[in-house]
């Protein structure tokens, strides 16, 4: 709250996929579009009015985007006109054979936006953090740009850093991810951290009981790390995994 900071509020109205012989339907389809926008727009401004009431800040701009088109190209296209740091996004997971912890949305921009993203679930209580798990299997090589979000997060909240790593019993880390562990070390030396490592068979169950013993306000991954990242989003139905209930979840890029 002390940070000068420009929060763009977007709402994409999404565009449906027209075949060729729905072109002349699409036309016809402009004075509505523009109803929705202006909608859209009175919406967001409704929404402005509430955030300044509820969280007066000098230091804090807000500015409303209505559009309308392809979700993530949308976003794409915001991320790069206003050169976007963070973006910020509800989710719900998904229901189906399998369980996704993430939504089909946040999911796309996870993997097609090359911006760090903060996914916060719908039953997220917001609270000041004072403890950030980083999942890591070791298996990358880090960098100051891939960190460089958890690490201002760290500064500004004065938050600790547990690295979490989860090892098969008996396993051992090999020579490349002792040396990305090391490059890790560097990168964060300036910030208090902490390893913890788990020998249980699956990360989501590993990583459900460290959420619970420490107490966990946060859940960092780095998105090029995409077994890990599937391993964490993705769980079947009859697990008994809860962290992507309520613990919002802050994911890396390059």
């Amino acid at each position: 709250k002390n940070t000068a900071c420009t929060f763009y509020i977007l709402t994409v109205n999404i565009r449906p996929s027209f075949t060729g012989a729905q072109s002349s339907v699409q036309a016809k389809h402009e004075k509505l579009i523009k109803n929705i926008l202006k909608q859209s727009e009175a919406d967001l401004q409704g929404l402005l009015r509430r955030i300044e009431k509820l969280f007066p800040n000098s230091k804090h701009k807000f500015v409303t985007e209505a559009e309308y088109g392809y979700f993530v190209d949308t976003i794409k296209r915001m991320v790069a006109k206003h050169k976007i740091g963070l973006i910020v996004m509800g989710t719900k997971g998904a229901s189906g054979l399998k369980k996704i912890i993430v939504g089909s949305n946040t999911s796309a921009v996870i993997s097609k936006v090359k911006c760090a993203l903060l996914a916060i679930p719908e039953n997220a209580i917001y609270e000041n953090p004072k403890e950030i798990a980083f999942a890591t299997d070791f298996k990358v090589a880090y960098n100051h740009k891939m960190l460089e979000t958890l690490k201002e997060v760290i500064t500004l909240n004065k938050v600790s850093l547990r690295i979490l790593n989860v090892l098969r019993k008996g396993k051992k880390l090999n020579d490349k991810q002792n040396s990305n562990k090391a490059l890790l070390t560097d990168y964060l030396k300036d910030i208090g951290y902490s390893f913890y490592t788990l020998s249980k068979a699956e990360v989501d169950e590993a990583l459900q009981c460290f959420v619970e013993s420490r107490n966990i306000d946060m859940i960092a991954m780095v998105e090029k790390d995409r077994s890990l990242l599937q391993k964490i989003l993705i769980r079947p139905t009859v697990k008994n995994i809860s962290y992507h209930i309520d613990v919002p979840f802050l994911v890396l890029r390059e």
